[in-house]
């Protein structure tokens, strides 16, 4: 009788310690104000204003050039598109602000779920959006200009350029002919400090947010596959003409 006795308190005793560690597993991974995570693994997986401007403050961004509407934007973008299901990583985001002349590091790389900033570079504009400032953008073949608004990344390749990034415009009749016009992630010599010093801005690409040849690499391996790209201009057209950005919050 005894031996019974034990035999079931043993069991019940492994029952409850099973039970009690899926809770402490279920509500380690389930902060209900974190949203950060595979896109699958939530219902509405979205980022909180109040948590992406703890990201923005703490990693002073603002003192780094990063206007605040254009992440604030970014943001709206990213929590839309991975409500789409169009995001498989939405802990990466990167932001290209070309409120800032392309003589200052414009691409912001960030890591929303541990709170970093992974890359901040030179990134290049269209030959025809601008000599140093963009600011004329356009969604035509052969126009050599920058096209604003959301990407999606896809898959690498070897192009002429070396390892390169598709980039896959997500805004119709606003950046949707990105892939037919070859807009890519890729590196260039031109996209250098040493061009700035030279004459005041780096060169310009056919349309492609270029990158530095000494930090491309590392820069299309941690945005490949599925994140967020957004390019971003105080520019009332894009504004008005994006459905992104009227959504409701």
């Amino acid at each position: 009788m005894i031996k019974i006795l034990l035999t079931r308190f043993y069991f019940l005793m492994a029952s409850f310690i099973i039970i009690v560690s899926s809770l402490f597993f279920i509500s380690a991974n389930t902060r209900p104000d974190l949203i950060v995570g595979n896109a699958k693994s939530f219902e509405t997986p979205i980022i909180s204003k109040e948590i992406s401007l703890d990201v923005y403050d703490s990693l002073k961004l603002e003192k780094l050039g990063l206007s605040r509407d254009a992440y604030i934007k970014a943001i709206k973008g990213l929590n839309y598109y991975t409500k789409g299901g169009k995001i498989h990583n939405q802990n990466i985001i990167s932001i290209v602000d070309f409120s800032l002349s392309s003589n200052k590091k414009r691409l912001f790389v960030l890591d929303l779920k541990n709170f970093k900033l992974l890359f901040n570079t030179y990134v290049a504009h269209g030959r025809n959006s601008g000599k140093d400032m963009a600011n004329d953008f356009s969604n035509d073949n052969s126009s050599y200009k920058s096209s604003l608004g959301f990407y999606i990344t896809k898959d690498t390749y070897e192009g002429k350029h070396g390892y390169s990034l598709k980039l896959d415009g997500q805004e119709k009749g606003i950046n949707d002919n990105a892939l037919t016009r070859g807009i890519v992630m890729h590196s260039a010599w031109y996209v250098d400090e040493s061009i700035v010093r030279s004459q005041g801005y780096i060169g310009r690409s056919q349309g492609c947010p270029a990158l530095p040849s000494s930090e491309y690499k590392p820069i299309i391996s941690q945005i490949k596959d599925g994140t967020c790209l957004f390019l971003y201009s105080p520019n009332n057209n894009y504004a008005l003409h994006s459905n992104v950005l009227k959504e409701d919050s």
